[in-house]
């Protein structure tokens, strides 16, 4: 190989890397745009100036109040949230190198309405209702199924594969011991278990986002630090293992990780569809199976994503605000088929 074809390979990996940078950081502003949009958006409009004031703390205090208390609050659990969502199900997907692999598809997201409907059931939504137990009960349902995963997977040494089915089944499991809880409570239960499973960004208190935010950052430093394995892994297992590449360790760890992560999110809001799958396949389809950029896109890809459907259940009827839940599977099931039929290998 002479110098000058060497050169030439250089400029054109260098050329290959910003583009995917520019689709990382058209993503970034995409997801600034939706969010001062949304902060205007609503029953209440406000305009660029009192936005700007209200996030100084200065001008109307009416602007503020909706500001600080209603719309910021939903705009950083969507971007959490989804960020979040869509990092996990590209590593649960990388990991088990399954394109259909998401939270959802391992159980956690039925785990956690078993454990917020029994804590419902449990206490009730009277005086002595306490929406921390709630989410307490959702977070060790969650991260339950998820460990009953991983403990087969790390007992019985079961393949990828097995670990999908294993998810569905107990995904399937916890789905009817919900349906015999809500059959057993009364009206008031029922609205509230109901309520938790369409999924929610206003619920979110500051202390809710704050651990959000701290899980999510320290679960996407762990990825960064892994993302040389997964992208041997995604070449195969035995060409990941004639690396040096110890899959089933990283497997099972990334998989504890995703399963805080994926618990955490739906614990504190409800059960989100969708984002968790679509997400990270608009990024490959845009990346490629570089985790060096797949990361950091899917993260923006989510946040995007589901920012937007928060948005659009705040807007599309005001003032009555749709489940977001319903409004990411609108959304994501067409997106999911259309990508579907354009084929998950091309690129």
């Amino acid at each position: 190989m002479n110098e000058y074809t060497s050169r030439s390979i250089a400029v054109r990996y260098v050329e290959h890397t910003r583009k995917k940078l520019f689709v990382v950081i058209v993503f970034l502003l995409a997801t600034l745009l939706a969010s001062i949009y949304a902060l205007n958006a609503g029953a209440e409009r406000i305009n660029i100036e009192s936005l700007i004031l209200a996030l100084l703390n200065k001008g109307d205090v009416k602007v503020r109040t909706i500001l600080w208390n209603i719309r910021l609050p939903r705009v950083m659990a969507s971007i959490f949230a989804g960020a979040g969502l869509s990092v996990a199900g590209l590593i649960i997907q990388t990991l088990l190198r399954n394109p259909l692999a998401s939270p959802y598809t391992l159980g956690v997201s039925q785990g956690a309405a078993f454990g917020a409907a029994a804590a419902i059931i449990a206490v009730g939504t009277g005086v002595n209702y306490s929406p921390y137990l709630v989410t307490a009960c959702a977070f060790l349902g969650a991260i339950t199924t998820s460990f009953i995963v991983l403990f087969l997977a790390r007992l019985r040494g079961v393949t990828p594969e097995a670990m999908v089915l294993a998810g569905v089944a107990l995904g399937s499991l916890f789905q009817a011991a919900t349906i015999i809880l809500q059959y057993f409570a009364n009206d008031v239960q029922l609205a509230s278990i109901v309520f938790w499973t369409f999924g929610d960004m206003g619920r979110a208190s500051l202390l809710d986002l704050k651990i959000m935010a701290a899980v999510t950052l320290i679960a996407s430093v762990y990825f960064t630090l892994q993302l040389w394995n997964y992208n041997t892994i995604e070449s195969g297992e035995e060409t990941a293992k004639g690396l040096g590449v110890e899959v089933e360790r990283v497997r099972f760890w990334g998989m504890v990780v995703v399963s805080l992560l994926a618990a955490t999110i739906v614990s504190f809001l409800g059960i989100i569809g969708f984002v968790g799958l679509v997400g990270p396949h608009i990024m490959r389809r845009l990346l490629g199976t570089d985790h060096r950029f797949l990361i950091p896109g899917s993260g923006m890809a989510g946040a995007f994503l589901l920012l937007v459907s928060d948005t659009l259940a705040r807007t599309v009827v005001s003032p009555v605000v749709l489940p977001v839940g319903a409004v990411t599977s609108f959304m994501g099931a067409p997106l999911f088929l259309y990508l579907l039929y354009r084929g998950f290998g091309k690129r």
